[in-house]
């Protein structure tokens, strides 16, 4: 059979105009978006983690090295991301606010964004006795605690951080009735060496919603005050923060690769997620949404009514400080909305104060951080058709809907619930057992996993 020329040519042009699409695709949309990724996540390990670049190079940001350029500025504190030589991404790190990605500002724009004071009173802090300060005592373990068996738990997992199979564990905290029982940090890392908690951050917006809420500054039960849905015949006026915080707003869904648009490719990620559509009515469809937890964010900035630096220092005044949690940073955007789903960062120990807040049903030392009842709120399950194991921005350990025995983590007991984020970041909070574990890794391989069967081996120990 002979084909004709014409349809020859017809056929390269046709595979041609293929390979053109697809390569616009990659080229416009994913390719700046990975070197978005790595020039945000060089600039927070080197500035706000303080790791060595080369180290950070070799673990956490691996893949496309063959066309990704990255340089850093160690005077000028920023970090910049090159592909193909067309392709340019840079972030700029800020004292106290950690790194922002650029993307419609100039350095001298974001720079001159007021900022304040956002220094950490923490001048006290190393010769405070736990939890208010970094003074561990090793003596008055309890009775009940089998001390071997629990360093050898937390050995074997520390062991596992230059493992490929395994990823890199960073660090571990277990805190029982209060102090700090076992910890254990991967080479190069310190108790005071922030780390990034990625999803851990949502309950952290939790909490700063529960100060609000506490002041009477905010109601969850309200439609949620966000300018994009005003409109009266707008569906979404009525969603409230409660749906919000629970994520079952029935905005519509994001793809992985919205939401690393969102988060690498959005001056103003609030704004970006306020304008999603609603697909479904309010509480009755679950979905995990980084977007929902951005608009969070930028109602708090609205209900405090104050100035960008109000805003600003508003984590560290009303939660950080008063838990002694000073290494803890929230990144913002560009638009100077903190980035309150994916990038906080703070010490394994810091995380662990955060968790002892909520162990002590929001209390701090005798003082009430959190309304009464908050606690519990956040813990309780979303009852929607396709979930039963998520709360208020806090992950749960509840049954599912049809009542059997099957939980998230089955070999944790049912009151335990949990702050989670990507690459297997976890904080564990289990009242019952008056136990708090933090567990940050680069943990690209069995990321869940580690939850489950850790924290129960260590519950074995504590007889």
């Amino acid at each position: 059979m002979r084909i004709s020329k014409r349809k020859i040519i017809w056929t390269i042009l046709f595979l041609t105009g293929i390979l053109v699409v697809l390569g616009d695709y990659y080229l416009i949309k994913r390719v700046p978006i990975a070197t978005g990724v790595r020039a945000k996540t060089l600039c927070s390990g080197v500035f706000v983690s303080n790791q060595n670049p080369e180290i950070l190079l070799r673990q956490n940001l691996r893949r496309f090295v063959n066309f990704v350029h990255l340089e850093i500025n160690i005077e000028n504190k920023t970090a910049s991301a090159k592909a193909f030589g067309l392709f340019k991404r840079r972030a700029i790190f800020r004292e106290g606010l950690g790194a922002t990605l650029l993307v419609d500002l100039t350095d001298e724009e974001l720079r001159s964004q007021p900022v304040g004071d956002l220094t950490p009173e923490s001048i006290y802090q190393k010769s405070l006795p736990w939890p208010a300060g970094d003074s561990i005592s090793d003596e008055g373990f309890p009775s009940n605690l089998d001390r071997q068996k629990l360093n050898d738990i937390v050995d074997r997992e520390i062991q596992k951080t230059d493992s490929e199979k395994y990823g890199q564990t960073k660090a571990l905290v277990v805190v029982y009735e209060g102090r700090i029982i076992a910890e254990r940090y991967a080479r190069g890392f310190e108790h005071n060496t922030p780390l990034p908690g990625y999803g851990m951050t949502k309950s952290v917006i939790n909490a700063l919603v529960g100060i609000l809420v506490y002041s009477g500054k905010l109601t969850i039960d309200e439609p949620a005050p966000v300018p994009e849905w005003e409109k009266p015949n707008d569906p979404r006026n009525a969603i409230t923060i409660d749906q919000l915080l629970r994520m079952s707003s029935g905005l519509e869904a994001e793809s992985f690769n919205d939401m690393k648009f969102m988060l690498y490719g959005c001056g103003d990620m609030a704004a970006y997620a306020a304008n999603k559509h609603i697909e479904a009515e309010p509480d009755t469809k679950w979905s995990y949404s980084n977007g929902t937890t951005l608009i969070l964010s930028r109602i708090l900035r609205g209900s405090l009514g104050g100035t960008q630096t109000d805003y600003f220092s508003f984590p560290r005044s009303a939660l950080f400080d008063l838990l002694g949690m000073h290494s803890a940073i929230i990144e913002p955007d560009e638009s100077g909305t903190f980035v309150g789903s994916t990038f906080m960062y703070a010490s394994a120990r810091d995380w662990a104060r955060f968790g002892l807040l909520f162990l002590n049903d929001g209390v701090w030392e005798n003082e009430r951080i959190l309304p009464e009842g908050w606690v519990r709120y956040s813990r309780t399950p979303t009852m929607t058709k396709s979930r039963a194991d998520y709360g208020a921005h806090f992950w749960t350990n509840a049954e599912n809907n049809e009542g059997n025995r099957v939980r998230k983590f089955p070999n944790l007991p049912p009151d335990a619930f949990f702050a989670l984020g990507h690459h297997g970041q976890s904080l564990t909070v289990i009242p019952s057992r008056k136990l708090v574990v933090v567990y940050l890794a680069m943990d690209k391989s069995r990321e869940m996993w580690n939850v489950n069967t850790f924290v129960a081996d260590i519950l074995e120990a504590i007889q």
